[in-house]
């Protein structure tokens, strides 16, 4: 019954952690048989355990080999006709077996835990309910309880006590946070040691009401009863399989209970008269009899009968209402969790395509500039080229003009000949001349390339001559800048002179006295001495000038020439 097996292999895998002692994840298979054994025997199977002995060749099994051996030689000899009752009482009954293996290592060990034995025994049937068996990476097994299912506990725990969950802060780091926790950590998660009162009560609520019999809802109803026509008001619980009543909410006394399957129906019901009632009536339709209940508002009534649909669903199946909560919640953690690896692997694809997207961008902006490069290199050949082709065009209009002028030199030699020719066929007789002259021409050829040659030697000379009458030219420029100098320099003295003569006479007119006679005058004694240094005239300076310029005109006659 693979149902069974997935309801209680949490709580086989604590048995399981009990027996080996180290953290190797191994039993020997002497400890594990009292433990089949004990399971078999829940199931009125006898000898099973002496099968481990053939089961595989090693002393020792992980959890992995054990479940296996469970599934195939105890679980696949249950029916699967049973009922959802019969699966709930082989699950107490293996939980309970399991917790007598493994009960010493939580109780013992925490001294100082605020639960009695029984309390955490209810604890621990809670957490094998809601926990996942999850595959460490290193092969071994472990039982964990997500964080979003150990928030539901603690917050239906408090509301039972009668605490605000909005008020506690110190549990917020569960709401958003995607942590797990073994046992010993959930029952240190639940031991509300500030608030002791009460607590024991509220554990078997949850563990009663809510978790182990699977109630989907519970309230007060009117039910009409068989022999006398009246309404009477009974405390309801609903449950899948049944739908049992009290006289008072705490479960003391049963009345009497209807059984659910999926054969089952609800509707509601209206008066026959079609006054309105007080009460808003239902019915439950079972086999051939009707059950008809009354509540007390239309809401209530809606609430009811969407319930009674709901555990007649659950009634045909063998899970049951809160194991189907769980496997929907824990479906919606593995889509999430799914979801945030996809996102985390397309973020990484993302970030990958982007490193790869800033290489290639990289290698394209170096190739860019590779390429800018080789296109400066290849436009500084091209411009090369261009100069070198213009070159080739000033090359070949060259050669154009040459074979032009040797096309007409041809042209003329061919009219010449042809002088000749006619002059041979008229003048026969002068054959030796025109040789003579022909000679001539030669000789004159001769000489013309000679003087060509004398021409291109002079030519050389020239440029000598040139070159020098540059050089002349510059020695020339610049003696004529330094007789300039030196003109402007004798002009200066020569009008110092003059103002000093005129200093002196003014001076020497001051100091003569009088004369008698104003026809006679005296010449005055010069004061300038009579060796005076001869100052340079501007004869001389037009002297210079115009052999300057004879020397540029004939520098100029021999550039030209």
């Amino acid at each position: 019954m693979a149902v069974l097996l997935r309801n209680v292999t949490n709580s086989i895998w604590h048995a399981f952690a009990a027996l080996h002692q180290e953290q190797d994840g191994l039993v020997n298979k002497t400890k594990l048989k009292v433990l089949t054994a004990n399971i078999a025997t829940l199931v009125d199977l006898y000898g099973v355990e002496r099968g481990l002995d053939h089961f595989r060749s090693t002393a020792t099994l992980n959890f992995e080999h054990f479940k296996f051996y469970l599934a195939q030689e105890v679980f696949s000899c249950l029916p699967n006709t049973l009922t959802l009752a019969e699966l709930r009482n082989h699950e107490a009954k293996i939980d309970e077996i399991c917790w007598l293996v493994c009960r010493q290592k939580y109780t013992s060990q925490r001294e100082s835990s605020i639960y009695p034995e029984e309390s955490i025994y209810k604890l621990f049937r809670i957490f094998c309910m809601f926990s996942d068996l999850v595959v460490r990476s290193d092969g071994n097994c472990q039982v964990l309880m997500h964080s979003s299912e150990a928030v539901q506990i603690v917050q239906q725990l408090l509301n039972l006590l009668g605490l605000d969950y909005e008020a506690e802060k110190k549990y917020e780091y569960l709401v958003n946070s995607d942590l797990t926790y073994r046992f010993e950590q959930f029952l240190s998660l639940v031991e509300f040691r500030e608030v002791r009162e009460g607590t024991f009560e509220c554990i078997e609520s949850l563990y009663e009401a809510i978790y182990i019999k699977d109630i989907i809802k519970k309230g007060y109803l009117l039910r009409r009863g068989y022999l006398l026509p009246t309404l009477r008001e009974y405390w309801f619980v609903l449950q899948p399989c049944e739908l049992s009543y009290y006289k008072t909410p705490h479960l003391k006394e049963l009345c009497g209970s209807i059984c659910l399957d999926s054969n089952c129906m609800v509707k509601p019901f209206m008066s026959p008269s079609g006054k309105h009632d007080k009460v808003q009536r239902f019915i439950i339709t079972s086999g051939e009899r009707n059950f008809e209940l009354a509540a007390h508002d239309h809401r209530s009534r809606m609430q009811w009968i969407a319930a009674l649909q709901l555990a007649i669903t659950y009634s045909a199946g063998k899970e049951g209402f809160q194991r189907d909560l769980t496997a929907r919640r824990r479906q919606q953690r593995d889509a999430t969790k799914q979801k945030r690896r996809e996102e985390e692997l397309e973020r990484s694809t993302h970030m990958q395509e982007v490193e790869e997207a800033k290489v290639q961008l990289a290698r394209e902006k170096m190739a860019r500039v590779a390429a800018e490069t080789q296109a400066k290199e290849l436009e500084a050949i091209a411009r090369e080229d261009s100069r070198r082709v213009a070159e080739l065009e000033d090359m070949k209009l060259t050669l154009e003009k040459l074979l032009m002028e040797e096309t007409q030199a041809k042209r003329d030699e061919e009219i010449v000949r042809a002088l000749q020719a006619r002059v041979l066929s008229d003048e026969w007789e002068k054959r030796s001349e025109l040789e003579q002259l022909q000679e001539e021409q030669r000789v004159l050829l001769e000489q013309e390339r000679q003087k060509r040659m004398e021409f291109e030697v002079k030519q050389k000379e020239k440029e000598l001559q040139l070159k020098e009458a540059e050089k002349r030219l510059k020695e020339l420029e610049d003696e004529r800048q330094k007789l300039d100098i030196e003109l402007k320099l004798s002009r200066c003295k020569i009008k110092q002179s003059e103002e000093t003569k005129e200093m002196l006479e003014a001076r020497l007119q001051t100091m003569q006295p009088p004369s008698r006679e104003g026809s006679r005058v005296r010449r005055a004694l010069s004061f300038m001495p009579s060796t005076r240094e001869r100052q340079t005239t501007g004869a001389d300076t037009e002297k210079r000038g115009s052999s300057i310029r004879r020397s540029d005109k004939i520098i100029s006659t021999k550039i030209n020439h």
